[in-house]
């Protein structure tokens, strides 16, 4: 797992941004307000961060602002956007959510490099989320296709939970040495085992905590931490021995910004996400800071899996969501081999 910190170039990036903003407000409105619109689990996060971010904001220029937050499943918070959805900054499960805003002229070319670390302010997992003693004695991704158990995972059409529930599962084959061959038996075999495709992540966790439908939940390690801690007795989290480094990505929305003049603001906001403090707050909410010394006094809570990297098996995170997830991907083949195994069953 990445660990390395900001360097000073990046640094120099962060306090450029702030300062501009500061500069900026001088002579503007005392007002003013931004969306962010996000994914499903960082509820919790962005409720700490934002007033924080508010009150560091209002020290360095003496304006107020306020952040408004949309959450839901990543790919369907894409498609709203596309549809209207004035966001001015984006923090997604996965870079290639970020960048189809991209593709559809949204977001200017090279957004990963205008923040640092690839704008990528933390790193998250998939874990599993079991029954208290864990009957099915469930360790590893393997033991999801074992006799009679029942996984409860989002939706991948729509849910950056669901891609990369997926993508852990099929990296955990190839990792090992098999072969595409192997892995795409394992996941037919998986999605099987599989009741109910929630649209996103808290859609999924409440099927599987509220409903109690499932043996085991595929989830991000910071839902896992969340629900374990409140459903304290019932629940526990399972670290499999592998899974995949998820890189969350954050940017502003350049054609939402220009239009509604909030471009200093949605800077500024994200350049804070790289501060020590957010990052202490980052860390303190489940997520895996990428400040190495933070990531360090919170090592107790991130047990040291091996965190595999999206090119175990793809050339990077857009070429993962072309091979998959596009219409004709390996993960619509096998849904609709699924479908049609059901409506034979019933025939």
């Amino acid at each position: 797992m990445r660990t390395a910190w900001l360097n000073g170039a990046a640094l120099i990036a962060v306090a450029i941004a702030i300062t501009l903003v500061t500069v900026k407000n001088l002579s503007g409105e005392s007002s003013r307000q931004i969306l962010n619109v996000s994914y499903d689990p960082t509820r919790e996060l962005y409720h700490e961060l934002n007033p924080e971010f508010t009150e560091q904001y209002f020290k360095d220029t003496g304006n107020r602002l306020t952040i408004k937050q949309s959450h839901g499943g990543s790919s369907r918070q894409v498609q709203a956007i596309e549809d209207g959805t004035p966001a001015d900054v984006v923090t997604l499960a996965l870079p290639s959510d970020v960048d189809d805003l991209r593709k559809h002229g949204l977001i200017e070319n090279g957004w990963e490099k205008r923040l640092p670390n690839n704008a990528q302010p933390y790193t998250s997992t998939i874990v599993f989320v079991v029954r208290k003693g864990n009957p099915k004695r469930i360790k590893d991704w393997a033991d999801l296709t074992g006799r009679d158990v029942s996984v409860i995972t989002p939706d991948p059409r729509t849910s950056g939970n669901g891609k990369l529930s997926f993508l852990a599962a099929w990296g955990s084959v190839i990792y090992r040495g098999g072969t595409d061959a192997d892995a795409l038996s394992f996941l037919k075999n998986l999605y099987q085992h599989v009741p109910i495709l929630d649209s996103g992540a808290r859609d999924a966790t409440n099927t599987f905590t509220q409903e109690k439908l499932g043996d085991v939940q595929l989830a991000w390690e910071n839902e896992a931490l969340l629900e374990t801690a409140e459903y304290k007795g019932d629940l526990e989290i399972v670290y499999p021995p592998i899974s995949i480094r998820a890189e969350p990505s954050v940017a502003w929305v350049d054609s939402n910004v220009a239009q509604r003049h909030t471009e200093a603001y949605a800077k500024a906001y994200l350049a804070f996400l790289f501060t020590d403090q957010a990052q202490e707050t980052i860390a303190k909410n489940g997520y895996r800071p990428i400040n190495a010394a933070i990531l360090k006094r919170h090592a107790d809570e991130f047990p040291a899996i091996q965190l595999f990297p999206i090119t175990l098996f793809a050339k990077d995170w857009e070429d993962a969501q072309k091979r998959f997830f596009d219409q004709d991907g390996i993960y619509e083949t096998i849904r609709l081999a699924s479908a049609k195994r059901s409506h034979d069953a019933i025939r």
